[in-house]
């Protein structure tokens, strides 16, 4: 039987490709109201002590697009 995930749950895996500190410790998946997530999370220290810090994606999420820079060259007549 394949690995399915089910509601309110989710799995995080150590991130073997972690090359900068920036990057997640451990990332994965969850299902939130029949959602699918991408999950990351970053191990910190704080006064209190170490704490997960978690971040999620949609996984249909589009990527999001920057605008194109505004050029000077514009010969177009506004009217």
């Amino acid at each position: 039987m394949a690995y399915e995930i089910r509601e309110l749950s989710g799995s995080l895996f150590k991130n073997e490709k972690k090359t900068e500190e920036k990057h997640p410790g451990a990332t994965g998946s969850c299902l939130i109201d029949g959602v699918e997530y991408w999950v990351s999370a970053w191990t910190k220290d704080g006064a209190k002590g170490r704490w997960q810090s978690l971040a999620f994606k949609r996984k249909d999420a589009k990527p999001e697009s920057k605008p194109a820079p505004a050029s000077d060259d514009d010969d177009s007549i506004p009217f």
